[in-house]
């Protein structure tokens, strides 16, 4: 149910509405919709792209890329996607790091994902190395309104390139119109403080399209979710997409990130570097999502990290456990990504 106030002065008017807590009593079974990010650590084909650098995963490279390869990293996706769907596999299945659409196509065409009326929306992005951002929906599910890259582009060097934004619009289950944003913003690779303006300038790229549609209808379902090579704590977050953890109550038109909200409850991560875990891979929804009296909602308690056994491998240098990977340097180890997935369950 939601609870407002009107303030008037002079010749304006503000009407802020909020949003009771949730209080799930559902959160220890699979949501009616579940969607999922997963950083898939270099899905690249094994073919030449004369239009990005892909030279890295080629047959004939370092790394002696070839189909087998990648047709065994797809087959890794699909369990870990099937592992996450439990019942049945997620509504939708957020990437980054796909190099194109042909590498989701054969996702779902040569796995036994084919079984299910998996779509595509995908977008080539600039970024220099071909890999972008994309993502699978199931037709039976969700009907897509309207999908689009949103371009980043940072005023201080118009000539830097990165990954686009994914934005789509569609209605999940022929009733309720959800806002979807899927990022994987600049890294930290020249150092965090040097990027950080990158990741600041996709933030406010970011907000500007969530103020967009906000300012049409307050109360929107939004979801946003990527690898955004921050925290929740860091500034790209807190100033420039101005996200706030929950609490009791929800404003509709505040961000709010459900990943603060783990880690505050657990020493948990996406990503590790060295001994210490990152939580680079994160879900933010709009508040009126956390309004459990409307017709689809989810909870501080409904975002999870997949930890599964098989994503993992001891770490004999550092101790503890780190994801297992598909390469290290130039060795191939067969394993899935440098990241966990995570995913988030919806309500009706």
């Amino acid at each position: 149910m939601q609870k407002g106030i009107t303030i008037v002065t002079g010749l304006f008017y503000i009407q802020i509405l909020f949003c009771q807590h949730s209080g799930f009593d559902t959160i220890n079974r699979r949501g009616d919709i579940r969607v999922m990010f997963y950083n898939t650590e270099n899905l690249f084909d094994s073919y030449n792209d004369t239009l990005v650098n892909d030279e890295e995963f080629l047959p004939g490279s370092e790394k002696k890329w070839t189909y087998d390869r990648f047709h065994h990293k797809t087959i890794n996706l699909y369990k870990t996607i099937a592992a996450i769907g439990e019942t049945k596999p997620p509504e939708i299945i957020c990437f980054a790091e796909v190099e194109n659409k042909y590498v989701l196509l054969e996702l779902i065409r040569n796995t036994p994902l084919e079984k299910y009326p998996y779509g595509v929306v995908h977008f080539d992005s600039p970024d220099p190395r071909g890999i972008d951002v994309g993502l699978l929906y199931r037709k039976d599910v969700v009907q897509p309104i309207q999908s689009r890259p949103i371009n980043i582009s940072h005023p201080s060097d118009t000539l830097r390139t990165t990954r686009d934004i994914l934005f789509l619009q569609a209605v999940i289950n022929s009733s309720d119109t959800l806002n979807l944003f899927v990022n994987h913003w600049p890294s930290r690779r020249s150092g965090v403080r040097k990027s950080e303006p990158l990741r600041m300038q996709a933030a406010s790229t970011l907000r500007k399209n969530v103020d967009s549609i906000l300012g049409i209808d307050p109360c929107a379902n939004i979801i946003i979710t990527g690898d955004f090579n921050d925290e929740p704590f860091n500034r790209s977050m807190k100033e420039s997409l101005k996200t706030l953890i929950p609490d009791k109550y929800f404003q509709c038109d505040e961000l709010y990130n459900l990943s603060e909200s783990l880690m505050k409850n657990c020493y948990c991560g996406t990503y590790r570097y060295e001994s210490v875990w990152n939580m680079f891979d994160q879900f933010i929804v709009s508040g009126a999502l956390l309004d459990n009296k409307q017709s689809i909602s989810t909870c501080a308690e409904c975002i999870h990290i997949a930890d599964f056994d098989f994503l993992l491998i001891e770490d004999e240098q550092f101790g503890g456990r780190k994801p297992f990977r598909t390469y290290v340097g130039p060795v191939y180890k067969g394993g899935f990504s440098d990241h966990m997935p995570v995913y988030l369950d919806l309500y009706y």
